[in-house]
């Protein structure tokens, strides 16, 4: 049962916990059911919930953990019952010290003074938490934004560099693609001057080729006349 509610503290419907925290209406549902399913107890009229100031912490906390819900949520729990713990301890003082006040006004007044000196004490203790925890959720903001300020600058570098890279490598592929036109170009020129020459030698050769007919022939010749004119002398 809840033991840590202050008289007259506020209470809040889910919709004014949402306000209250900054998330959605079924957000705060959602939340509610985590912190439930890890032991946490709500004040409850029926099956709604009702907030009050500590259930609003939880749903901050809850809010902005970096870590899995169901881990913010058992440490809440943890924190939760401590707090109980402690405020069924400080009823079981009060029943005794109440249940064991003296009749005589002047050592009841020293009792009442004594307890308005603690309460006193712990009004300026507890303000120096709020303080403490204000300064505490102001530290984490930043920090929060510092490393979104971090991620969004390393987001952009990696960007950038990707961006230089696919341009260095689109001019590499552009030079690979120049120089291996240039050598199949001078692969082509160089086929042709072989094939040039190739021509030349072929009309080389054809023409030397006639010619040693030609002079074959005009040898070839002379000797037929010669040849005639012995047979004559022979008869």
């Amino acid at each position: 049962m809840r033991r840590d509610i202050q008289p007259n503290e506020r209470a809040f419907s889910s919709k004014e916990a949402a306000e209250e925290v900054g998330i959605a209406t079924p957000t705060v549902r959602k939340y509610g059911q985590i912190l439930e399913r890890n032991g946490y107890e709500f004040l409850k009229d029926g099956d709604r919930r009702i907030f009050v100031q500590s259930d609003i912490g939880a749903l901050i906390a809850l809010r902005d953990t970096d870590k899995p819900l169901d881990d913010t949520a058992k440490e809440i729990v943890y924190q939760q019952k401590e707090r109980l713990e402690g405020s069924n301890e400080t009823e079981i003082v009060a029943q005794e010290i109440f249940g064991n006040l003296p009749q005589d006004p002047k050592q009841l007044k020293e009792v009442l003074m004594f307890v308005v000196n603690e309460l006193a004490a712990s009004r300026e203790m507890n303000v120096q938490l709020t303080n403490d925890m204000s300064q505490l959720k102001t530290s984490v903001s930043r920090l929060q934004q510092d490393h979104h300020v971090i991620s969004s600058s390393i987001a952009n570098s990696a960007q950038k560099t990707n961006t230089k890279i696919e341009k260095l490598i689109e001019q590499q592929n552009t030079h690979y693609e120049t120089l291996l036109l240039q050598e199949i170009q001078k692969s082509e020129s160089l086929q042709k001057e072989i094939q040039n020459i190739r021509d030349e030698l072929e009309k080389e050769w054809r023409s030397q080729n006639d010619f040693n007919k030609r002079l074959e022939e005009a040898i070839e010749k002379p000797r037929v006349k010669w040849g005639g004119l012995l047979s004559i002398f022979r008869k």
